[in-house]
């Protein structure tokens, strides 16, 4: 059974100030999506499911066709403030989307087989995609098995300003034991640090684990996601800035031995556009790939 590729293009990049996941970065205007897609076809990947807004639905519809309709098939999924479970309702003010875990809800009719979620504004590199098929397609038919590509924070961070890390430690056979999303990261004074909600700085080691969303799951975590969203919505369904993120459930299913989590190691270098002021260095790595013949100058050509 061929894995599948789950893409969160949802994100209105409200940082960067645009629809970043459509914002062209290679040499024939391809987007950073598209080497993922693209990377996930050579890796085994069967089919690619993306998650978007009702807003730009048919922008959307547009270019995935005209990009990847002839090489895999495709599925599209809307994420919505109000798509919530029965009996729930957001608070009347609220404008922000509910996060990561919530986007990936959204998929439980569309994927029923093992898949690999990724952010569309990320570059994970040719390796990952190869390590996660490989693992995803030797846990079909089970349940609990899940998966992270791990990446060292060093190699993740943005020059640009602050970023989100899910912040991960592991046991000493490679399964993650802990996994909390940091949501300012940045490299203060030569040293990496994050600010926690009370403001105070706490330092993090270069070579640390996190997770930059590139989590593995078999279709049972679906079932696990619904039940901890409506715990979630007990507690903080009225806040208007409230997240729901795949850290959030993966590290309960952890810590409540209830799920695995192996982390595939990798040292790749990650890059992504968070904000605007990152695109030409993602331009120049993109380049230099090409010029190394690991792309050609055209992906679809």
């Amino acid at each position: 059974m061929k894995p599948t590729l789950f893409v969160l293009a949802a994100g209105l990049g409200s940082r960067y100030g645009g629809l970043k996941q459509m914002d062209g970065v290679g040499p024939s205007g391809e987007t950073i999506m598209e080497y993922s897609v693209y990377d996930a076809i050579q890796a085994g990947f069967g089919k690619v499911v993306f998650v978007i807004r009702h807003s730009f639905d048919d922008a959307f519809r547009e270019f995935a066709d005209a990009r990847f309709s002839k090489k895999i098939p495709v599925g599209i999924v809307y994420q919505e403030i109000t798509y919530l479970p029965d009996g729930y309702r957001p608070h009347p003010e609220r404008e922000k989307p509910w996060g990561t875990n919530h986007a990936v809800l959204m998929a439980k009719d569309a994927v029923k087989e093992p898949f690999c979620v990724i952010n569309a504004d990320d570059f994970y590199g040719r390796t990952s995609f190869e390590v996660m098929s490989g693992f995803l397609q030797n846990v079909a038919g089970k349940t609990n098995q899940y998966s992270m590509v791990g990446f060292r924070i060093q190699n993740t961070l943005s020059e640009s300003g602050a970023v989100a890390r899910g912040v991960s430690q592991t046991d000493e056979n490679g399964y993650l034991t802990n996994v909390v999303e940091r949501t300012h990261v940045e490299r203060l004074d030569g040293a990496i640090k994050y600010r926690d909600a009370d403001g105070e700085w706490h330092l993090i080691e270069d070579n640390t684990p996190v997770s930059m969303n590139i989590w593995g799951f078999t279709p049972d975590y679906f079932q696990h996601s619904e039940t901890y969203f409506k715990k979630f919505l007990d507690e903080h369904g009225q806040e208007l800035k409230s997240e729901f993120f795949i850290p959030l459930v993966v590290n309960s299913l952890v810590q409540e031995k209830i799920s695995t989590v192996k982390v595939l190691d990798t040292d790749a270098q990650w890059f992504g556009v968070t904000y605007k002021e990152d695109k030409p260095s993602v331009i120049e790595k993109i380049n230099n790939l090409v010029k190394n013949n690991i792309y050609p100058d055209n992906l679809w050509k």
